[in-house]
């Protein structure tokens, strides 16, 4: 069978009718599978761990018959939408893929050899070739080394690279690995969401508050960027990463053309994904719930409709704090501890470094500041301790067991290091090290946007919490923050309806 169907419970069965019901189709693909044909209808909603996600073409019904997000561009038989898929907020789940590996015997095109296995020198046919994306849903990315400006000239780098521990293969590989003849970094990445990207592409300022230094350039405009697309911020617009997309994931001979990447560009700017139903409480954007929920708020506020309380990303969800249902209550608490929560943030690059301080007392919403999304609204990119030894989320050291690489930096004598790791680090993930070149970026990422989190676990750029409950541990290990078991409740039902 090509296509598969959502089979929904009856408690759930009644939410989707409700939620439809202004709508004029209720059809749910599951798997959108490259040149499939399928019609998309305005509004598609999902099962998922909190209830039901909301996935809305804010331009109406899509045919995808034809149209370049949809349609395998290059030679592996992949599109856009193979790892962006609808029913999993436009990016991917670790049951999402699970469930592929078994439906297909391991050959949908997700799993390329490129990029969907662990390198692509291992035997294809093994689950073990893909053990990171089966377990963590990460895909490897390829980062030329040393980074390259947009010109391919090497870029200075002020940090020297070595290979510790090297599970997968793919970084001491003669062919793939650092020492190749076009020398590698493999690191593992889960894929960002494609959707909202209205928000995530707004404001753009000329400096990158967080560093002092200047964006990155629209090349086409010459004007300065958001620098919050990818986790590295290496891609300027929604263009290029089309564009390398095509090139690198689809394994294309050739760019797309300027009118295919119109409609990917078009079809990403419309698209709203959020959190749609709660499993108890029922369809989320309905009068008299707090303004930010439902995905319908998304496409409202970029027409100017909806409003928010400015200085609170999802604003205060004052309409539920007294409300007798034990839900609505607890998803109150989390929005409060979210939004108003103080604790001390410390040893975060990019963040403490400066004028600011070390520690200075922050929330969540400090990071996650942007309206409707929780994106960061300043651009620039924080090393908040997920691939960083000692605070990384593997096993304590580099010689336990673990899945993914280990890379030692080593600054250089002239160089800035890493201002809490000195000059000599021990990291996963290099992050925005690996474009910048520079040292003191090591570990670094961009925040992701918090919508539809129920959809896509696990979490994290490298995949390593499989709940939200892991990821709220983390942060309160992280910064001491130190919540209570109901606090966590409270801020998991939060993030959970988001």
């Amino acid at each position: 069978m090509r296509i598969s169907f959502l089979a929904s419970g009856i408690a759930v069965f009644g939410v989707a009718l409700t939620l439809s019901a202004q709508y004029s189709s209720t059809r749910n693909v599951i798997w959108v599978e490259p040149n499939g044909g399928e019609t998309l209808p305005e509004f598609s909603a999902f099962d998922d761990t909190e209830g039901m996600l909301g996935v809305l073409n804010g331009q109406g019904e899509l045919k995808t018959d034809g149209h370049p997000f949809f349609t395998a561009l290059g030679t592996n038989g992949r599109a856009c939408v193979s790892c962006h898929q609808p029913s999993w907020s436009m990016s991917l789940s670790v049951s999402a893929v699970t469930d592929r590996w078994r439906e297909t015997s391991g050959k949908d095109p997700v799993f390329a050899a490129f990029d969907g296995s662990n390198c692509p020198n291992l035997p294809q046919d093994k689950e073990s070739s893909h053990s990171l994306l089966l377990k963590r849903g990460l895909f490897r990315i390829p980062l030329q080394w040393p980074p390259r400006n947009a010109d391919g000239s090497a870029k200075p780098v002020d940090f020297s690279i070595e290979v510790v521990r090297d599970p997968t293969g793919c970084n001491t590989s003669k062919e793939y690995g650092l020492n190749s003849a076009n020398p590698t970094v493999s690191v593992y990445r889960r894929p960002r969401m494609a959707a909202n990207l209205n928000y995530v592409t707004s404001g753009a300022r000329a400096i990158v508050s967080k560093t002092g230094l200047p964006a990155d350039l629209d090349p086409e405009t010459g004007k300065p960027v958001s620098m919050n697309l990818m986790g590295d911020a290496r891609e300027a617009t929604l263009r290029t990463q089309a564009m390398n997309a095509v090139l690198g994931h689809e394994q294309a001979s050739h760019g797309p053309t300027p009118q295919q990447l119109d409609r990917i560009i078009a079809f990403e700017s419309q698209v709203y994904v959020a959190q749609a139903a709660h499993e108890y409480e029922g369809a989320l954007a309905v009068p008299g719930a707090p303004l930010a929920l439902g995905v319908e708020a998304l496409r409202d506020r970029q027409k100017g409709v909806v409003t928010s309380e400015a200085d609170l990303a999802f604003g205060d969800f004052k309409e539920w704090k007294e409300s007798p249902k034990y839900y609505r209550a607890s998803i109150a608490r989390g929005a409060d501890i979210f939004s108003r929560r103080q604790f001390w943030v410390r040893d975060a690059a990019h963040l403490n470094a400066g004028a600011r301080g070390n520690p200075v007392k922050g929330t969540c919403a400090t990071c996650h500041s942007s309206p409707m999304t929780g994106q960061d609204m300043r651009a620039g990119w924080i090393d908040a301790g997920t691939t960083n030894y000692p605070t990384w989320t593997e096993p304590g050291t580099w010689v336990d067991t673990s899945e993914l690489p280990v890379f030692k930096i080593t600054c250089n004598k002239d160089a800035d290091p890493h201002p809490y790791l000195g000059r000599v680090i021990y990291t996963t993930d290099p992050g925005r090290a690996m474009i910048s070149g520079k040292c003191a970026d090591v570990g670094s990422i961009v925040m992701q946007q918090l919508r539809g989190l129920a959809a896509r676990a696990p979490y994290f750029a490298n995949g390593s919490a499989k709940t939200l409950r892991e990821v709220v541990d983390f942060y309160d290990r992280r910064f001491d923050i130190k919540l209570s078991d109901a606090d966590k409740d409270d801020l998991v039902n939060f993030l959970g309806v988001l």
